[in-house]
């Protein structure tokens, strides 16, 4: 009899999943990114006369630094909070991870604290990243060839 007041307590104070809602939104907010990105390449095209490829770099390189300084400034976690894997799934959730680990260990200093702790989360993101490229790469290059 526990058990089943636990559980009915339990469903009670549950959280409400609104799946639909959440995929809309992370939809539409991974497609304004991706809106924002082309914007930046036509900008740094025409603007700087950049081919397409140093341009795509530069807007990626301008998407860490704002998702780095967003996070700095403790504004990140409440649109990811609101927008989930619309802005997780880019490159910006990279940064945002690395930042926040970083952050959260500032006290301790820059080497034992900071620097030790940076790649905590994206540690593992980096080497599965590695792993699997290599182990995709081996396949491509079995059933294909190299070119």
């Amino acid at each position: 009899m526990r058990n089943t007041k636990y559980e009915n307590i339990a469903l009670r104070h549950k959280a409400v999943e609104k799946r639909g809602e959440n995929a809309f939104l992370a939809f539409m907010s991974g497609g304004f990114m991706g809106m924002i990105a082309e914007g930046i390449i036509e900008f740094l095209i025409f603007q700087f006369h950049m081919s397409r490829v140093d341009a795509a770099t530069f807007m990626i390189v301008i998407f860490i630094f704002f998702a780095s300084l967003f996070t700095a400034l403790g504004f990140f976690d409440k649109l990811v909070q609101k927008y989930k894997c619309g802005l997780l799934i880019p490159i910006t959730g990279f940064a945002h991870s690395m930042i926040s680990c970083c952050l959260d260990y500032k006290r301790e200093g820059p080497i034992y604290g900071m620097g030790s702790n940076m790649f905590k989360l994206a540690g593992s993101v980096i080497l599965y990243g590695v792993v699997s490229a290599w182990f995709f790469g081996m396949i491509r290059f079995l059933i294909g060839g190299v070119g």
